[in-house]
């Protein structure tokens, strides 16, 4: 427990280091495409005064100066699978995005998907007798949660305070100069397996490139999809990805859950390719070009030409009605959304006051699947493109870039996490497990 917790903190020192320099990558690193925003500051005077709550946190402290993605190749479920091509992957986007820049970037700031996450609530309390909170007894707040034992060959990824209570006073934000005898904490804890971290951090250092921050895709999708009543009333994102589908609850501006479905866009291309038997890059074609889930009247007209060049002219001239392709899609869509049910319902999203969910990533962008998914999702279902941020181009503001302009906005303005706080030695976070949803049944 230690050891992540110095590596984070080291990396939170890389982070405002390249602050003070003004100019941080930010890496997205998925299944289907790597991308690469760089950002620069505007000077950390700024920086320090924005507003630090809210989705709009930090966003006028930073630009995008340069942009760039490349198809990933080498990345299976969000988790890496071969190191060599994902390396090369990572240096053609870094490398195109540092061009478009005119700068070189050492300090990267990387997301991913994947990697078996699974969410803890603890809790913990102190005594303050009756003086102003000060930042060291939060700091003994938080290390007086019970730690579950997470298990061998796992690491926290996020661990951050969602609510506080002085004496009778819950839901604070900040507790810090505020008078009271008794102070607790609500903690949500994000773990993931450590091999998949471990592999990610050797992947991008030998790239050359300082890793000055890690998130969840699912979480910094969250943060730029959902708008602030969202976020602070309780509704869910989820991603779809390529490789992997990854799912987020926010409640109060933070998040209390997150999850991932090993499914995604890419398996529906597979579905296409071995149902049409062509080969996966005209899977995606069709897919992209002609694909959807809901079947009309027409679909059974609308004839599309395959195409291929195997050189057999029958075969290479077949057809297939969108209908038929629409059938091939559809079941696979609908498995993933009643995999996210599942996985809703088991983490008690339907306690949340208001049960939004928001559909964002590439995948999200088939068509009909804003009618398919109220179905299986319940009725309050939108699909959400992330925030506008300075200087993102054009082709950068749709569905596909919600993590990666998630992960701007965290970069500009992380929320606390344990490590950001002075531990006392010694008392890092001990065991017991309790639900991260127990809190808003209490306070709602």
């Amino acid at each position: 427990m230690t050891d992540i917790y110095s590596q984070q903190r080291a990396m939170r020192a890389m982070r405002e280091a390249a602050m003070q320099r003004g100019v941080i990558a930010i890496l997205d690193i998925g299944s289907a495409k790597v991308g690469c925003l760089v950002l620069r500051f505007d000077g950390p005077e700024q920086f320090r005064d924005s507003d630090g709550v809210g989705s709009l946190a930090g966003q006028s402290a930073f630009r995008v100066i340069g942009a760039a993605t490349t198809r990933s190749r080498g990345v299976r479920f969000g988790e890496i699978d071969a190191m060599a091509e994902t390396e090369r992957a990572i240096r053609t986007a870094v490398q195109a995005a540092q061009k478009m820049a005119n700068l070189r970037v050492d300090h990267v700031i990387a997301c991913f998907s994947g990697a078996n996450p699974r969410s803890y609530g603890l809790d913990g309390a102190v005594d303050v007798d009756g003086r102003a909170v000060t930042e060291d007894d939060v700091a003994r707040v938080l290390a007086a949660c019970d730690m579950p034992d997470i298990g061998d060959g796992r690491e926290v990824l996020h661990a951050q305070p969602v609510n506080f209570a002085l004496d009778h006073r819950s839901g604070l934000a900040d507790p810090r100069g505020q008078i009271g005898n008794r102070l607790a904490v609500d903690l949500h804890v994000l773990t993931v397996d450590s091999a998949v971290i471990q592999n990610l951090l050797y992947c991008i250092k030998r790239c050359d490139l300082e890793v000055a921050g890690l998130a969840s895709s699912a979480y910094v999708s969250g943060i730029s999809a959902l708008v602030e009543d969202e976020q602070e009333l309780g509704a869910a994102c989820i991603d779809l990805g390529g490789g992997s589908t990854g799912i987020s609850i926010f409640m109060k501006k933070h998040m209390i859950y997150a999850d991932s479905v090993r499914l995604g866009g890419d398996h529906v291309t597979s579905d296409i390719s071995k149902g049409l038997h062509v080969p996966l890059s005209t899977a995606e074609r069709i897919k992209s070009f002609y694909g959807g889930v809901v079947a009309t009247g027409m679909d059974d007209r609308e004839m599309i030409e395959i195409g291929g060049d195997t050189g057999d002219w029958e075969h290479d001239r077949r057809t297939v009605s969108r209908a038929e392709l629409i059938g091939i899609m559809r079941p696979r869509v609908e498995e993933i959304l009643e995999e996210v049910r599942m996985r809703l319902d088991a983490a008690g999203f339907d306690h949340l006051p208001s049960q939004s969910i928001v559909l964002t990533g590439g995948g999200s962008q088939i068509p009909g699947l804003d009618g398919l998914a109220p179905k299986i999702l319940g009725q309050n279902v939108r699909l959400g493109r992330p925030l506008r941020v300075q200087g993102l181009p054009q082709a950068a503001t749709g569905p596909g870039f919600a993590s990666a302009v998630g992960l701007c906005l965290f970069a500009a303005h992380p929320q606390d996490e344990w490590w950001d706080f002075e531990m006392p030695a010694e008392t890092y976070p001990a065991r017991s497990f309790r639900r991260a949803f127990k809190w808003f049944k209490d306070n709602w």
